[in-house]
């Protein structure tokens, strides 16, 4: 029942904004429909835009396939390689001394500030996204590994102290696990991070995907594509992340199962 309710309570929140939009711009007239479309010709767009190319090369779908194939490259690597360091760094203190002062001196560097240096050693390809995307959601998820190992209940350690289990044990048995709605949240702060920096990387260097889309989209005045652009870069991101929250459901009661 309270499912229905909040969703309902959502659904409403969408409807009045864009019963609100519509009001100013289609039947008030308060913004030109040149510089801010209301959402019937937005709508409009949206249907045609999914077959039709013009005028930037490609369809919607298209664009979404070429965004969502190199940010889940990018994604899928830091995922592999951030988590396991976090993990490493706060369960081994050496580990954690030798890669601390190089994750420290990258980690206040923006993911779109490698944009020239990747371009200039990569060229506009899928490589040079795909590390932009990677060193942008490497950082959350390994600083939320990294938290969760941390905080582990001293007293779980002490128990499995007491029933004879090995450094390796409680760390797979205890600290893991515990920290499990951490990583989840690394995971889901990286995917909202990878998004931003590809469409980033594909507004100064793409052929295809939804930033080169709304880049000539900017470069040809039509906002009405350009707000397609980012209804559905707004879409993608949010069913990502209910794809993360449902598999951290179900990975949470399949380690409470056991």
């Amino acid at each position: 029942m309270k499912t229905r309710k909040y969703f309902f309570i959502s659904v409403l929140s969408l409807f009045t904004v864009i019963l609100i939009w519509y009001i100013c711009v289609d039947v008030m007239g308060v913004v030109r429909q040149s510089v801010f479309p209301g959402p019937i010709k937005v709508f409009h767009t949206f249907i045609n835009k999914m077959y039709m190319k013009n005028p930037d090369g490609a369809t919607l779908p298209q664009h979404l396939l070429e965004s969502l194939k190199v940010c889940m490259l990018g994604y899928g690597l830091a995922a592999l390689v951030g988590i396991p360091l976090g993990i490493m760094m706060a369960w081994n203190v050496w580990v954690d001394r030798f890669v601390r002062p190089l994750f420290d001196l990258i980690r206040p560097v923006p993911g779109i500030a490698w944009i020239p240096l990747f371009l200039l050693m990569f060229g506009i390809g899928i490589f040079s996204k795909a590390f932009v995307i990677f060193l942008s959601a490497l950082i959350p998820c390994t600083v939320n590994a990294y938290t969760g190992i941390r905080q582990t209940s001293q007293i779980h350690l002490w128990v499995g102290d007491i029933f004879g289990a090995s450094r390796m044990q409680k760390l797979f048995k205890i600290a893991i696990p515990t920290a499990v709605p951490m990583i989840f949240t690394g995971l889901r702060v990286a995917i909202g991070s990878a998004w931003r920096s590809l469409i980033a990387a594909e507004l100064l260097a793409s052929n295809k995907g939804f930033g080169y889309m709304i880049q000539q989209s900017r470069a040809l005045s039509r906002t009405d594509i350009i707000i397609v652009g980012m209804f559905a870069i707004a879409m993608v991101g949010a069913a990502l992340d209910t794809i993360l929250r449902k598999i951290e459901l179900k990975v949470a009661k399949g380690m409470n199962a056991s």
